[in-house]
């Protein structure tokens, strides 16, 4: 396997478009340390209309999703795609895409996971994989379509009062479409925020999740770091890490009975924990 830290095709080369998905969240910090990097920013805010008083908080981001990928598709152009509270390392821009970027069956790439799963590793050493989150991701054009027909369909079928777990249901759409989605060798950044989900908790899912293994120093404090708690919740995030990779989470031992070079993907798996920083 080659050496994950050598220089390839950067974020901020690949594309300066940055979307940011937010409901009430100050984006400030965020939004300076990204311009600062070289990025175009643009806030996209839930609005607040009376017709959607009775629409879930599932459905309401969804929608704020949506706007940035309507953008991916109009403008033909790549965008990255972040959440309010992503919390992204200090060289976010110069760490390289987790893809190929000539592939011609390109989907989603994650630059944080959840849950997430590795299913094979390339020739160039990127990882194909699965993630059920959507705090910060890449979104080339060629998948864009599927993206918006989903959606679309959602609206339709439960409709926008109900719960949807839509971000753990993107995956399978893409790969049905013949596409291939990408996991990063470490994350690109944190989930900072400090509020449990509600809907996550009534739907029996985890109130929070958090970056298992970081590629660097974060940028600024997440919301979650106060005095002691952020080094307590960066460790917790480290050990459930160890402990997925540990039980079978993130390596399937299906995947690696089925796989053509099943030890590519255990080195993976195994390089990407060896790091002292929490």
């Amino acid at each position: 396997m080659r050496d994950r830290e050598e220089p390839g095709v950067r974020l901020i080369d690949y594309t300066r478009q940055i979307f940011i998905i937010a409901h009430r969240e100050n984006t400030d910090p965020l939004v300076a340390v990204l311009q600062t990097q070289g990025f175009d920013c643009q806030v996209l805010r839930q609005a607040h209309r009376p017709e959607q008083a009775d629409f879930s908080r599932s459905y309401l981001c969804l929608l704020n999703h949506r706007t940035a990928w309507q953008w991916v598709l109009d403008q033909q152009q790549p965008a990255l795609i972040l959440e309010a509270d992503f919390v992204p390392v200090k060289h976010f821009a110069q760490l390289p895409v987790p893809f190929n970027i000539y592939q011609p069956d390109l989907g989603l790439a994650w630059l944080y996971t959840c849950a997430a799963q590795v299913y094979d590793i390339s020739q160039d050493g990127h990882a194909q994989g699965y993630s059920t989150s959507m705090v910060a991701y890449v979104l080339p054009p060629a998948c864009v379509t599927h993206l918006l027909t989903f959606a679309d369909g959602i609206a339709q079928d439960p409709g926008p009062t109900a719960y949807t777990p839509w971000d753990s249901q993107l995956d399978e759409l893409l790969l049905g479409q013949g596409l291939r989605n990408y996991i990063p060798f470490r994350n690109y950044g944190e989930h900072g925020s400090y509020n449990p989900n509600p809907e996550h908790q009534a739907n029996g899912l985890s109130r929070t999740h958090r970056a298992d293994v970081l590629y660097g120093p974060l940028a600024f404090e997440p919301p979650y770091a106060q005095g002691l708690a952020g080094w307590k919740v960066r460790l917790y995030a480290r050990l459930k890490g160890l402990v997925r990779l540990l039980v079978g989470r993130y390596v399937r031992p299906g995947v690696l009975r089925k796989a053509e070079v099943p030890l590519k993907i255990l080195r993976f798996a195994l390089w990407r924990q060896l790091s002292l920083r929490l």
